[in-house]
């Protein structure tokens, strides 16, 4: 059935709650690549270096990592609408604070908040809106890769508007609009059925021992190392005004969304998740590497088209997470994300730390070869990833609470 269909399972039919958490998951996505245009900017600004810089990526996606093994045991206990709404107080404060740092240090740290409060927030809303949503899983997913897809897109886009005046400004524009959500999920969002069982801290963990779904976290591991390659570190490399570089990223964010949409789903009603994933992932290598020994142009195009691969690998890799194993999908995720946000952490400090130690277009070289080595953990453990889904939805359908979904 197509979720877009004008049925009752469509995706556009939802109620006010759905509504309200897939828009503040919209505004929550766009803090990932806000930074994105203003990073020179904040560089000179604070008068820190590439790498200095860059630690507002590894602070952020460092503590969402770690917090992932949490979010879970917190949201189990006070509840899914207590938990989103923590999290998005987290996210008001910290960017409002961000948006007044004298340091990198400082701008650091409030990052580092950030983070915290963005993976409470993430982590519970794809589980609310599966709860919430009319017409099934399969419509919850592909609205919540909606507000990926379009956050992903508008966030370097709202980071070049305000970030063109002051790089502060655009800190301070999220927490605004952070609390538009807060205010929404208040007013919209009642209270989710609390899981029959409390989540402990290390059952995350234990859901690791799942064969299929410890692939799909390696796999996704190296995946992740390169999407955050060049999300964090190309801004460096174009070195473009905050308006250029946000409507690079913003062909690059509307990329993302049409393929882990549109294009995914369809793609993989005719190939099949493996090969689709497998594909992308090499296509993905081939990619960054040109994009790392192109002229300017080239590197600006391959930019761009890196956010189809990566809509694609974000759709299978977030399906895989939900379905491969037989832990209640809460929290295999909660284990998947914590090992793939580990590379998202390392990567925009490891690529300029790369660059300086060598040249330019190593960290992209390192890049590709992570690319290559996620699909080859595809490749290799292709028996383990795949089981079916569809045998264990009755099963997670029932066992599912609200706690840590994301992607």
């Amino acid at each position: 059935m197509d979720p877009f269909d004008a049925g009752a399972g469509s995706i556009l039919k939802q109620p006010k709650a759905v509504w309200a958490t897939a828009g503040a998951s919209v505004v929550a996505f766009m803090g990932i690549g806000l930074v994105d245009p203003i990073l020179p900017s904040i560089a000179q600004g604070l008068n820190a270096s590439a790498s200095q810089v860059s630690l507002l990526f590894t602070s952020y996606f460092l503590i969402t990592a770690l917090a992932m093994l949490v979010t879970g045991f917190v949201s189990s206990r006070i509840g899914g609408r207590k938990t989103l709404l923590l999290g998005l107080a987290f996210v008001v404060v910290f960017a409002g604070l961000a948006g007044t740092s004298g340091t990198v240090g400082q701008l650091v740290g409030y990052r580092a908040g950030w983070g915290l409060g963005n993976a409470l927030f993430v982590s519970t809303a794809l589980a609310v809106i599966v709860g919430a949503a009319a017409g099934g899983s399969a419509a919850a997913i592909l609205l919540y890769e909606s507000a990926l897809g379009l956050g992903m897109a508008c966030g370097p886009l709202l980071g070049a508007l305000l970030g063109d005046a002051s790089w502060r400004y655009p800190f301070f524009g999220t927490a605004f609009l952070m609390a538009v959500g807060f205010v929404c999920i208040t007013v919209f969002l009642k209270e989710q059925p609390r899981p029959a069982r409390r989540t402990s801290l290390l059952d995350p963990v234990r859901a690791l021992g799942h064969g299929g779904l410890a692939s799909a976290a390696i796999s996704a591991f190296f995946y992740n190392y390169t999407f955050f390659t060049v999300l964090a570190f190309t801004p460096f490399v174009l070195d473009m005004t905050p308006y250029k570089s946000g409507a690079v990223f913003f062909a690059w964010g509307v990329l993302l969304a049409v393929f882990s949409v549109i294009v995914a789903p369809r793609m993989q009603k005719r190939f099949g998740s493996l090969k689709v994933l497998g594909g992308s992932l090499v296509l993905l290598a081939a990619d960054v590497l040109v994009l790392g020994y192109g002229d300017h142009t080239t590197a600006v195009v391959c930019t761009i088209l890196s956010g189809a691969f990566i809509g694609v690998n974000n759709t299978v890799y977030t399906e895989l997470a939900l379905g491969v194993s037989d832990a209640p999908r809460p929290v295999a995720s909660a284990g998947y994300n914590f090992v793939r946000w580990i590379a998202a952490a390392a990567a925009p400090y490891l690529a300029p730390k790369i660059e300086e130690w060598t040249d330019l277009h190593i960290p992209f070289v390192v890049a590709a070869v992570t690319a290559l080595a996620g699909a080859a953990v595809v490749a290799m453990r292709r028996r383990a990833l795949t089981r079916e889904a569809v045998e264990l939805e009755p099963r997670h359908a029932t066992e599912d609470g609200v706690s840590a979904f994301a992607n």
